[in-house]
């Protein structure tokens, strides 16, 4: 049973930083699940944040958090991270973490089963 739970938001202004964390269980980080993070703002559709390959060697970044934003997982606490730096106002949104079964990172929506309930980060 795959289960993802995120922490780490919270209100920051503008220039700040803040982790996001995703606890994962029900499957090993290091196995063959693709992970990533996505964000959904209020009237707009959710979006592809970062993603990371099993086993950490790949990423892949959205165009608007690219040299920003920094995906990592630690797998020894089966934990995923999202670094976020340089925020700005546009970053405003719940944010989830998301598994599925691939070898490469993807950032589709579609591709990914298993979701966390999200954690909202608000930027002003």
């Amino acid at each position: 049973h795959v289960q993802l739970v995120e922490s780490g938001g919270g209100s920051v202004q503008a220039g700040g930083s803040l982790r996001l964390s995703c606890s994962a269980s029900g499957f090993p980080l290091n196995s063959e699940y693709c992970m990533g993070w996505f964000r959904q703002a209020p009237g707009k559709e959710r979006e592809g944040v970062a993603a990371i390959s099993p086993g950490g060697q790949l990423t892949y970044y959205g165009k608007p958090v690219k040299g920003r934003f920094t995906i990592s997982l630690d797998d020894t606490e089966n934990t995923l991270y999202l670094q976020m730096n340089s925020l700005k106002p546009e970053d405003t949104a719940m944010y989830y973490c998301a598994a599925d079964y691939y070898l490469l990172p993807t950032l589709k929506v579609e591709d990914f089963r298993y979701w966390g309930q999200g954690t909202q980060v608000t930027v002003s």
